[in-house]
């Protein structure tokens, strides 16, 4: 029986690496790798191509049993999608994955996605309606309007715990990991672990002491610390300006089911825009420093384990 499971899996790993290559092939710029090991893409998808009047973002993690057992776990971001509108979409979509049910799905999503695209930019024309944004259009930066981190919030209901520390509670050790550069843009993660809500804010001051670090164009986090007393986890991110990029981070932390452990991603912005291979850099910014420092397998590793890791404890500061 474990022979058969095997062998499934590598069936639709194959056939997953085809469908990334076809829908590469087919959609170009417009098709992008967040995370290759997690099997994490996303599309842009546009209701026009050349003169777009609505765009949205539709996230995908392909899991190990896809497209024989199971679908592809999707978001689908845009501003101007919301209630009956969205269900009407995610819908329609589930329906096709019924209609097709172990093949090949993400073309078929992609193009239904544009039809929808079309059929609202049409139905809006006649009312002049504005051109939405998708949540991966890149913003411009000036230096006057570069964040400091001391602004960065701290997005919790319970923010009673993240008040003044104990005198007796140590500052986790922070590490900081290797550069990427690309187009003058520079991305570099840092991680510490944490155990309590208070040692998160704790590390974004003793970041916030670096003067670099502090005048990032961005400081993107997201942590997750496991309650062991619940069993559940505390979790939560911020995008300090860069759309939509804390909680692609802390999708992230998720998939490779890390815990006790915050990571912080400082961009640099150099006056290109980058569009959405920005959200590869800080992703992969992040992954490469949890292999580092020991809370996930090796990027070979979780590939072949289906985007599983090993959950590692960080030590309780005392």
């Amino acid at each position: 029986m474990a022979d058969i499971t095997i062998s499934e899996n590598e069936g639709d790993l194959q056939s997953q690496i085809e469908e990334v290559e076809a829908l590469s092939a087919i959609y170009g710029d417009e098709w992008c790798v967040i995370d290759e090991a997690s099997r994490i893409f996303c599309i842009k998808i546009s209701s026009n191509l050349e003169e777009p009047k609505l765009t949205a973002c539709l996230q995908i993690i392909l899991p190990p049993d896809y497209p024989s057992a199971a679908p592809p776990i999707y978001q689908i971001n845009a501003a101007w999608l919301r209630g009956l509108e969205r269900m009407k979409l995610a819908n329609s979509l589930e329906d096709l994955y019924v209609e097709h049910t172990g093949e090949n799905i993400l073309y078929l999503w992609v193009e239904r996605i544009r039809e929808f695209l079309v059929e609202k930019s049409q139905s809006t024309e006649t009312v002049g309606q504005p051109e939405m944004v998708n949540v991966t259009t890149e913003e411009d930066v000036d230096d006057e309007d570069i964040p400091d981190l001391n602004t960065l919030k701290l997005n919790t209901e319970n923010v009673h715990l993240f008040m003044d520390h104990d005198s007796d509670e140590e500052v986790p050790p922070v590490k900081h990991g290797d550069t990427i550069t690309d187009r003058r843009s520079t991305f570099q993660p840092h991680l510490a672990p944490v155990v309590t809500p208070r040692q998160v804010k704790m590390v974004l001051d003793k970041l916030c002491e670096n003067k670099k670090i502090a005048s990032a164009t961005h400081n993107i986090y997201a942590y997750r610390i496991y309650c062991e007393g619940k069993q559940s986890f505390l979790q939560d991110c911020e995008d300090d300006g860069e759309t939509a990029a804390g909680g692609r981070l802390l999708h992230l932390l998720q998939i490779l089911d890390v815990r006790n452990v915050m990571v912080v991603v400082s961009r640099w912005y150099g006056g290109i825009l980058l569009g959405p291979d920005r959200f590869k850099h800080i992703n992969n910014c992040a992954r490469n420093i949890l292999v580092q420092e020991g809370f996930t397998s090796s990027a070979d590793d979780v590939t072949k384990s289906g985007g599983k890791s090993k959950k590692t404890k960080a030590k309780k500061s005392r």
